[in-house]
């Protein structure tokens, strides 16, 4: 089992050690454009219309782009062992764009998200060697993944209490408490090596349960 240094995908956010109050406050509202943004991309191609044999329109929900990137990947590794690397390149960059959105919202940072540079979110990726890979892993990748599942969701709520706390403490201090933000960097490194195993599809090692 590898651990956090060492796995595949690497999650970090740069400490900030004073916090803008103003922006902290209202980071919900501010935070609406390039959300919206976000959830455009990652929702797009979500659903498709069509025409029934009476002339009706008719619409049928898919899963966006990311779910389609995610089963076009699994197609291709177990039909022909091959992983594109601009398939690659696109399913992490739009990872780090969600990172550095999330990082906004959880407060973890005051810049706001760029859709290209990295600023003080950092989110590596290695480029798998597809012929390396198990070829039907990719097939039950998502299951075998549960137990990560059940611990994030859990994990996820705590992360929730305390983003709000650092709420308060950043109002009233100017400052979110280090060990609060290591605690939320944690889960979200964690996260992440758990996206690169089941979904972005890029290793077999199983995913350490480390927060480092």
């Amino acid at each position: 089992m590898a651990d956090g240094s060492s796995y595949a995908v690497r999650f970090d956010v740069d400490y900030q050690g004073q916090m803008d109050r103003l922006t902290t406050f209202f980071r919900l509202i501010w935070a609406i454009p390039i959300a919206i943004v976000l959830g455009l991309l990652t929702n797009a191609g979500s659903g498709y219309h069509y025409v029934d044999e009476t002339g009706k329109a008719m619409q049928s929900s898919g899963g966006g782009i990311a779910a389609g990137l995610f089963l076009a990947t699994v197609l291709m590794l177990v039909f022909r062992q091959k992983y594109p690397r601009w398939w690659f390149d696109f399913g992490v960059e739009l990872a780090r764009f969600s990172a550095r959105v999330s990082a906004y919202i959880f407060l973890l940072t005051d810049r706001y998200p760029s859709t290209d540079e990295a600023q003080s979110v950092h989110l590596d990726a290695d480029f798998p060697d597809a012929a390396q890979l198990n070829r039907w892993l990719p097939l039950v990748k998502w299951l075998l993944a549960i137990p990560h599942y059940i611990v994030l969701a859990f994990l996820s709520i705590a992360v929730l209490v305390v983003t709000i706390i650092a709420w308060f403490a950043i109002l009233f201090t100017g400052s979110y408490p280090r060990g609060l933000f290591d605690f939320t960097v944690g889960v979200g490194r964690w996260w992440s090596r758990v996206w690169a195993y089941a979904f972005l599809l890029v290793t077999d090692v199983y995913p350490p349960f480390s927060l480092r």
